[in-house]
């Protein structure tokens, strides 16, 4: 079995299932844990509506029935993605978060590395965030190690952001002018509020729908503005950075909207993700050159108009900087997942509010899991 030493080019995939639970996205990527040398094959699995029903009735929970038969769906998901690339030195599992307490009971992500190794036949890096709640870091989010590293491939010159549009939205200010991820100064980390989450619940229980497909729905109705400054009298907003959310901490959004027509909810909704974004950005520690947007978000034009009219900087999606949105996160496990071999930190107090930088993740071999077993 592979070791993984210092400098070695290392062909790594990862996999991410976001808090919008809409499918797996697999991707690969070429790095030593530092470097990004360059990028792979990608793929997207969907959830069927069986799935996602499953995984939405294990929200909020932290055992039980429930989360057990969302873990299988998990496991067996991503284990039919991910058997179809070849090539692989090793693979990075970020798992399904069902919950996230950092401050209390910790976090959540279901699925088990080992049976994936087990299953794929290939060392698998998976649980990244509980060493980093474990020394006092919010366990969220973990992408901007990899975003630091993206900013350094692109070559880019002087401080910019990253805002991933998930299902929670979260902002990354990178310092590219630092020699590592984990310097003091490099980064800073937090997530803004909600994003497509409440907007996609929303149209899932009025119109049976996945999503507001290009902000369709959203363009034709009226921001209830009042709802919007109330959204933002929520606690988080008064928190500094770093800090981090449950998919479900803003669940009051939905009984706020519930009297408003559907076109309203839904541009309500998105003007609430937009103006979280918009909160966030004031806590960067210098404006920003511009603001690359990724995940599901980018492609509502009616939620990229409203962050944009209220941002001093360009807005625009990574896809202007020659990256991929929609597998940037799945790449970013795929980086962790070498740094994690490495014996590299993967989150910094910049990042979580972890006191020190710390590597997260556990390695699991072929094998290993036979022989716990017998």
């Amino acid at each position: 079995m592979r070791r993984f030493g210092t400098g070695d080019r290392i062909r790594a995939l990862g996999a991410m299932s976001g808090t919008s639970l809409d499918g797996v996205d697999a991707a690969v990527i070429e790095t030593d844990g530092e470097r990004v040398f360059g990028f792979g094959d990608s793929a997207y699995r969907p959830y069927s509506e069986a799935e996602r029903a499953v995984l939405r009735a294990a929200l909020g929970l932290w055992e039980g029935p429930e989360v057990d038969a969302a873990a299988e769906v998990v496991e067996t998901a991503h284990a039919e993605i991910l058997s179809r690339f070849d090539g692989i030195d090793l693979i990075g599992f970020h798992g399904q978060t069902f919950a996230h307490d950092p401050k209390g009971r910790g976090t959540h992500q279901a699925g088990s590395g080992a049976i994936l190794a087990e299953a794929l036949g290939l060392p698998v890096v998976w649980d990244f965030r509980s060493a980093d709640v474990r020394f006092g870091g919010e366990g969220a989010p973990l992408a901007p190690f990899y975003h630091f590293a993206l900013a350094k491939f692109i070559e880019a010159e002087g401080p910019l952001a990253f805002l991933n549009l998930g299902g929670v939205g979260n902002l990354t200010f990178v310092d590219p002018g630092y020699a590592q991820a984990d310097a003091n100064g490099a980064l800073l980390a937090f997530d803004t509020g909600p994003a497509n989450a409440p907007i996609n619940d929303l149209v899932q229980a009025r119109l049976g729908q996945p999503l507001d497909k290009e902000g369709a729905l959203a363009a034709q109705g009226e921001v209830d503005d009042a709802i919007v400054a109330r959204f933002l009298q929520h606690p988080h907003f008064f928190r500094m950075a770093p800090k981090s959310l449950d998919r479900d901490a803003f669940a009051a959004l939905a009984r706020e909207v519930e009297a408003l027509s559907d076109a309203d909810a839904a541009a309500t909704l998105t003007a609430c993700a937009a103006a979280s974004v918009m909160r966030g950005m004031e806590q960067c520690p210098e404006p920003p050159a511009r603001l690359l947007a990724t995940g599901g978000g980018r492609h509502n034009p009616v939620l990229m108009a409203m962050i944009a009219a209220g941002c001093d900087c360009p807005v625009v999606p990574v896809e202007d900087v020659g990256l991929d949105g929609d597998m940037l996160e799945a790449q970013a496990f795929a980086y962790l997942a070498v740094r994690v071999a490495r014996g590299l930190s993967t989150s910094a107090p910049g990042t979580t509010g972890v006191r020190a930088a710390v590597g997260g993740g556990t390695l699991s071999r072929p094998g290993e899991l036979a022989v716990a077993l017998g």
